[in-house]
């Protein structure tokens, strides 16, 4: 496939491009630095602003898919729905958040008492980015949130996938970004959750 990746030189952005490079696909790499761009098979880095809408839309064009990594605080959803439709792409998926996920009906992990003061304004707007992408009709998307541990680690292939409640194991609620990357290429490769919000953990 021709995927359009917004923020690969990130965290769990670069960790999607090494997965989507390991499969074949070619992938159009955006970042604001396109040198931090790791130099892998079929990737083309490709300098962009995730908050230029103007600059943005025609580095989707062409693609099969779209996947944004980017953290949203520091993006519009709005804008960046708009230059994936602008673009003519139809397949739109995004690297979520887990403060929006479940600990038990209606009760989302944000809200709880433990949940940390300094994560909370990152995780609303994750909330916020997920209720504009559930308006988006006109789009196949699907919103990929993590487990509310999210951090480096191994490429093991063991994961559970689950729907809107926060998963939690041994190890407590966690995912690395490697096996992360793995579950959100599967979706690409074989859609399973469209136009929804799923999560993986261990």
């Amino acid at each position: 496939m021709k995927v359009a990746l917004i923020g690969a030189s990130g965290a769990a952005g670069s960790r999607i491009l090494e997965e989507l490079s390991r499969r074949g696909h070619a992938v159009t790499a955006i970042a604001r630095d396109p040198e931090r761009i790791a130099a892998l098979p079929g990737v083309s880095p490709a300098a962009g602003d995730a908050n230029d809408k103007a600059s943005l839309a025609p580095l989707l064009k062409g693609a099969d898919a779209v996947v944004s990594s980017v953290r949203f605080v520091a993006s519009d959803p709005d804008l960046l729905i708009g230059a994936v439709r602008e673009a003519g792409v139809k397949r739109y998926l995004v690297v979520g958040g887990a403060g929006s996920l479940e600990t038990a009906p209606g009760v989302r992990l944000i809200d709880s008492p433990q949940f940390p003061d300094a994560y909370k304004p990152e995780a609303q707007a994750g909330a916020d980015f997920l209720a504009r992408l559930r308006g988006a009709d006109d789009l196949e998307w699907a919103f990929l949130s993590p487990s509310a541990e999210f951090v480096p680690g191994e490429r093991t292939t063991q994961f559970r996938i689950g729907g809107d409640a926060l998963l939690a194991g041994p190890q407590g609620s966690k995912i690395s970004f490697e096996d992360y990357a793995i579950a959100l290429v599967d979706e690409l490769e074989t859609p399973r959750h469209a136009r929804a919000r799923f999560t993986v953990g261990y």
